[in-house]
């Protein structure tokens, strides 16, 4: 999609988190886009190395009708739920902290206050799609007590910094999508356009995911299944490649991806890979 708007395809590395890397999965990752003929523009774009600037837009919100210290933990959050969150990465914050915090409790969080409205957005294939934040959400972490920058405002700051102005990306990311709007629309950003795209599951509906090592350069597992494996993925996505494609080159099938890729066919659910 990018390269058929004639834009680039930018690689960016999530590695804010340092006590969750595994040494040599960046490179396996890079390494298996590189064998699928997947090249990305320019140069890697990563987390670690934009610390100055989430430090300065952090300071940028962090007023006190916007954003507000917490005393939480997780446990104390999912005792407070009154049900079951399902589908989301996060159970709605109560709001305990909210008029300040409890005497004595240390801070264990900054959250940013969010409306009582619903964000909207066009999603390239599901449409129209709303939300309420304090139903999904809550005032939701931008930093932690360590320091560590949280997802939902590290991507925003990152998107800005590279000028993302379009996303596409697996369906389990959509419930982020309005809490990073809404960051956006106050930190005077951009909004990018978003697809969200039918995730690929096992027979149980389990997603699969990187951790699961379907495919990866460094275990050898895709050798010889480049093409069928690229092929696969373009019929799970709603497209139709011919059947002589498989003859060609992963560059060869990407090339006809590049031209005939119609995000009007994407599926409205997922499933497994038919290889």
């Amino acid at each position: 999609m990018a390269k058929q708007a004639g834009g680039s395809w930018l690689l960016r590395l999530d590695d804010l988190d340092g006590q969750r890397q595994t040494t040599g999965v960046a490179d396996d990752i890079m390494r298996t886009l590189e064998l699928f003929g997947l090249f990305w523009d320019g140069v890697i774009s990563r987390q670690s190395e934009n610390g100055e600037a989430y430090q300065h837009f952090f300071a940028a919100l962090r007023q006190p009708d916007t954003v507000y210290s917490c005393g939480c933990s997780r446990a104390e959050i999912a005792r407070s739920a009154s049900a079951p969150h399902p589908g989301d990465d996060c159970i709605p914050y109560p709001g305990t902290c909210r008029a300040g915090m409890k005497a004595g409790a240390p801070v264990r969080s900054w959250r940013i206050r969010v409306p009582d409205e619903e964000i909207c957005f066009f999603d390239l294939r599901r449409g129209q799609v709303c939300q309420s934040l304090p139903a999904v959400s809550g005032d939701f972490i931008l930093r932690r007590a360590d320091g560590e920058f949280a997802y939902q405002f590290a991507v925003v700051v990152d998107d800005y910094l590279t000028g993302v102005n379009q996303v596409v990306r697996g369906e389990d990311l959509l419930p982020s999508t309005p809490r990073q709007i809404y960051l956006q629309q106050l930190l005077g950003f951009p909004h990018p356009t978003y697809c969200h795209l039918p995730l690929v599951t096992d027979a149980d509906g389990a997603k699969l995911s990187k951790r699961d090592h379907l495919v990866s350069h460094q275990l050898g597992n895709t050798a010889g299944k480049e093409q069928s494996l690229l092929l696969a993925t373009l019929r799970f996505l709603g497209q139709n490649p011919p059947h002589e494609l498989s003859n060609f080159s992963c560059r060869d099938i990407l090339q006809w991806g590049v031209t005939h890729f119609e995000p009007c066919h994407l599926p409205a659910t997922g499933g497994t890979l038919d290889i």
